[in-house]
């Protein structure tokens, strides 16, 4: 293949042939990177196109009318999603007009020409995502930012949980607050607990049932085995271990949750057909369909198959029968352990259950947002998603980040991308699926590393991260599906839009009614100086940090470069050195701005320098961005007590206890502190402003 004839085949592909780099320059991508990424692909480009595509999606005004390709004459015939019908003939090289007045939706379009027969969904999308009355004409709201397990409580069973949750939004509802702001509540590996961070999931459509709160469990409750067992020394000890515990002992919590739950669930079993339990049960079996079979077989499989190995084993560790949903195997095993798969099936309704009494529970305590999740950029390599539909996926190659300041190497995040050209193929359905399960019961989705509707940095298998290259998405399709399930589901969209941002997807997640993400430690000028509150745009959420950096008092008393130091992270004194001196002008930069916006008192210390961390300034940094224009403010509870450890220390894997580090103070002392109460007082009288 000739140079040319590889560049046509990649920019056809998708493959952008060159990138803006860290520096603000033009690199170009190596030829062996395009010719690897072709060949993960598998030559996307040689399937012979259709008259119109698997799927069209139309916003806003655009016209209603389809560019017809082809030969000859076609007839078409269109079912609204209202289950209206509409036909006629259309010309190949014309448009076919739509009927006036289709509805926002799916619509099936069908043309037909003699035995031939092609199908598209037409999707009318509106123009913009949801929101929320309260925040129009400039309503102002705040709440907490929380990573669920952290939480302690004198409940829970070692990690937090939807108990927990209720408790913390009638809490933050009292105190002001209109929403609790969550970590992923994707579905992990109980099999493998020690595989822990809710970014790396098994399924994004599914849920983590580490979170279901057992005690609200009735069959639990009911259950005399479940009792007996409860009232054991032995249970009792290994409780009191897993909640005195400073960081969640993922193994310890595991088998105590599923032995109590495994009770449960014999107690649940023997409940007649009749029982409007067991009936909710059939519906939502019913409903998950095979995603959720699947789900629950993997979950049974892997704990069968791991048989005692390490930390982690997925799929790919399996016998080569076992590595796909559909081989005979597979199929046998499931035959045969249909009550094992009922299991983790009804832990996954229990914990869809558990988490809408929590979104209940927010908008009796009158919140407008209430909770807002958390939708990770992908799925693990040995996912139960890849095992059951790999077809979706590209595992022979693996999303993260060109090289930049902050990762010289680039980052590798080991998530297999998924395919843009399948995704049209199935008329962007797995999307659409994908949206439907994580706008259930919230007010609003974060959607992590949100430039991935644009464009993601595909790595070749067996290649560093600085041999990748973007592959470019339907940014404008997805989008459009995007607000439009935004609209029906009531669900406000919040794009974490972080780091190196391409200019071209700023202005489509302004007009499409994503609300961008505004950190506090990245909101300076070229100058180095802080921007004043007034500038924070209004479709935004504020914050003063977030889970990958330093809290409040981690930044001013420099604890996360003390610690990256202690885990050989710098390659260096110099680099070390340079950090710390870096550290020193963003602290005297972000004290100026405190002083320019009248936060902090007149006669305090003017040199960052000569001033320590103290709850005074906690408190002036709290009203620095409760000032902010952003509609939102997204506050941590860390920051709130003062804690310096970070939940999440990028860059690491076994040398720092990620998604382990508990809050410092158990739950129901929290908003008894008077420093707190006082902290979150002074954010609602701002806020409310």
């Amino acid at each position: 293949m000739t140079n040319r004839s590889l560049d046509q085949a990649a920019q056809a592909a998708g493959i952008a042939l060159a990138f803006t780099n860290a520096l603000g320059k033009k690199e170009a991508i190596r030829d062996e990177t395009k010719q690897a990424l072709l060949a993960v692909m598998g030559n996307p480009q040689t399937q012979k196109p259709g008259p119109l595509p698997p799927a069209v999606v139309l916003r806003g005004n655009q016209p209603r009318c389809l560019l017809v390709a082809g030969s000859g004459h076609f007839h078409w015939q269109l079912e609204s999603e209202q289950g209206k019908q509409f036909s006629g003939e259309v010309l190949a090289g014309t448009e076919l007009p739509l009927p006036k007045r289709l509805a926002q939706g799916y619509h099936r379009l069908t043309l037909t020409q003699g035995k031939k027969r092609w199908q598209t969904q037409v999707i009318i999308a509106p123009r913009r995502c949801y929101l929320p009355a309260a925040l129009e004409n400039g309503g102002k709201r705040w709440g907490a930012l929380v990573q669920l397990y952290t939480l302690r409580s004198a409940n829970n069973w070692g990690v937090g949980d939807f108990g927990d949750l209720q408790q913390l939004l009638q809490q933050v509802g009292a105190q002001g607050g209109d929403f609790v702001g969550l970590n992923p509540l994707h579905a992990l590996y109980p099999a493998s607990p020690a595989f822990a961070s809710p970014y790396s999931p098994a399924s994004r459509r599914w849920l983590n049932v580490l979170y279901i709160d057992v005690a609200q469990v009735d069959d639990f409750q009911h259950s005399k085995a479940a009792q007996r067992w409860w009232q054991q020394a032995k249970t009792r000890r290994a409780l009191e271990q897993a909640r005195a515990s400073e960081w969640v002992d993922y193994p310890a919590v595991t088998a105590l949750k599923i032995t109590a739950l495994r009770h449960a669930w014999a107690q649940f079993s023997q409940r007649s057909a009749e029982d409007e339990q067991q009936q909710a049960f059939a519906l939502f079996v019913q409903q998950g369909g095979d995603s959720l079979r699947y789900q629950a077989a993997y979950d049974g499989l892997q704990g069968e198959l791991r048989h005692g190995k390490a930390d982690f084993c997925g799929w790919p560790d399996w016998p080569e029968a076992w590595q796909h949903s559909q081989t005979a195997e597979v199929q046998a095993w499931c035959a045969a352990h249909e009550d094992e798969i009922a299991f983790w099936q009804w832990l996954q309704w229990l914990a869809q259950r558990q988490l809408a009494h929590c979104w209940h529970v927010s908008q009796q305590s009158g919140m407008s947002v209430g909770l807002y999740r958390d939708l990770a950029v992908g799925e693990a390599a040995g996912s139960s998603e890849t095992w059951h539909d790999p077809e979706l996926y590209r595992l022979k190659a693996s999303v993260g980040a060109p090289p930049d300041r902050l990762g010289p190497q680039g980052q590798n995040w080991g998530l297999p991308p998924l395919d843009p050209h399948v995704m049209q193929a199935r008329a962007y359905q797995p999307f659409i699926d994908l949206l439907r399960a994580n706008m259930r019961d919230c007010g609003a989705l974060r959607i992590d590393h949100v430039m991935s509707l644009l464009r993601l940095w595909w790595i070749p298998a067996g290649g560093g991260a600085d041999k990748g290259a973007y592959v470019s998405y339907p940014v404008a399709d997805l989008l459009g599906i995007l607000a439009l399930e935004s609209q029906r589901q009531r669900c406000m969209v919040i794009g974490e839009d972080l780091g190196t941002v391409p200019r071209e997807i700023v202005s489509l997640l302004r007009n499409s009614g994503v609300f961008s993400w505004k950190v506090l430690w990245f909101e300076q000028n070229q100058d180095g100086r802080y921007r004043q509150p007034e500038a924070y745009p209004e479709q935004s959420i504020a914050s003063a940090s977030t889970h990958d950096l330093p809290t409040l008092y981690g930044f001013w008393q420099a604890g996360d470069l003390q610690l990256g130091d202690k885990l050989g992270l710098y390659p260096g004194e110099a680099v070390l050195a340079s950090l710390y001196a870096e550290r020193a002008k963003q602290k005297q930069a972000l004290l100026d701005a405190l002083h320019l916006a009248g936060v902090m008192p007149a006669r305090s210390a003017k040199q960052a320098e000569k001033l320590a961390m103290t709850p005074q300034l906690n408190l002036a940094m709290h009203r620095y961005l409760a000032q902010t224009g952003s509609a939102l403010l997204g506050l941590q509870v860390e920051d709130w007590l003062g804690m310096t450890s970070p939940v999440n220390v990028p860059g690491t894997v076994t040398q720092y206890p990620n998604w382990r580090r508990k809050i410092s103070v158990p739950l129901e002392a929290i908003f008894d502190d008077a420093t707190v109460k006082r902290l979150l007082k002074a954010v609602s009288q701002v806020r409310g402003k």
